[in-house]
């Protein structure tokens, strides 16, 4: 019997050291498993490869959108729309023209065709935790403003952001905590500076738009793809906003009803 009680000992002891074993051996991978960050690959059309990495610990829904976005084609086939030399290039509107956004449809499949915006993560509002600064190769999200309207709408206007992204090509300080920063170049700064170099012009439609900025490309600057690795990590989807409609808060401060100007 005591044979018995004492194999029953050690079997329990054998026990207990492989479960702390276990733990522990968790735990080390843990603290010692490197997690990378997502890796974005841009193809641009008679430039080159522009590889920027993504900081989702800073800005995890706009990478969130972003890489869904990336990943689902959207980009593909987009243009770089406005290129300021020793500022920026910026690009991600399908329609081309810088006033286009993406839709819940983009996203995913059973959403619907209509436009979103994202919460800006930033520390103007409230995001205390992202310090990027916006120096050269730092990738960021565009975003409306629509303050010179009224400066009531500051909160409109730090959540709009969609689909439209730019990658600084000199440092700017006017943009730190004003605006997401969420990646940076880490391949291809030299394709992003030959495509700052490209000949631009005011836009066609500048007396409509009332944007007389000399920003828009002569040429067509393709991205032909884009995708990004995520090295297993699932990144979900972003959580959207419904976006702030400019016109309708014009016509409520004339008191113009919409619906008599179809008649």
């Amino acid at each position: 019997m005591k044979k018995v009680k004492n194999i029953i000992w050690i079997i329990a002891l054998i026990l207990v050291i492989v479960l702390v074993a276990g733990l522990g051996y968790g735990y080390y991978k843990k603290i010692t498993m490197e997690v990378k960050n997502p890796i974005v690959t841009m193809e641009v059309e008679n430039f080159g490869t522009v590889k920027m990495e993504l900081y989702p610990e800073i800005a995890p829904e706009t990478v969130a959108n972003f890489v869904t976005l990336a990943n689902r084609g959207f980009y593909d086939g987009l243009t770089f729309h406005r290129i300021v030399k020793d500022f920026m290039i910026q690009g991600g509107d399908k329609e081309g023209t810088g006033r286009g956004s993406a839709t819940l449809k983009d996203l995913k499949d059973d959403g619907a065709e209509t436009a979103y915006g994202i919460k800006g993560e930033f520390i103007a509002n409230g995001v205390e935790s992202n310090k990027l600064k916006f120096e050269e190769g730092v990738v960021g999200m565009a975003r409306s403003d629509y303050t010179s309207y009224s400066a009531e709408l500051t909160e409109e206007s730090y959540n709009s952001g969609s689909s439209q992204f730019f990658i600084m090509t000199a440092d700017n300080t006017s943009l730190n905590g004003y605006y997401t920063s969420f990646g940076k170049v880490i391949e291809g700064m030299d394709v992003v500076h030959k495509i700052e170099e490209v000949e631009v012009k005011v836009a066609d439609d500048s007396e409509e738009s009332g944007n007389s900025e000399v920003s828009t490309p002569v040429n067509p600057v393709k991205i032909t793809s884009m995708k990004v690795e995520t090295f297993g990590i699932n990144y979900g989807l972003p959580k959207t906003l419904e976006p702030f409609d400019i016109t309708s808060w014009m016509y409520q401060q004339y008191g113009i009803d919409p619906d008599s100007l179809a008649e």
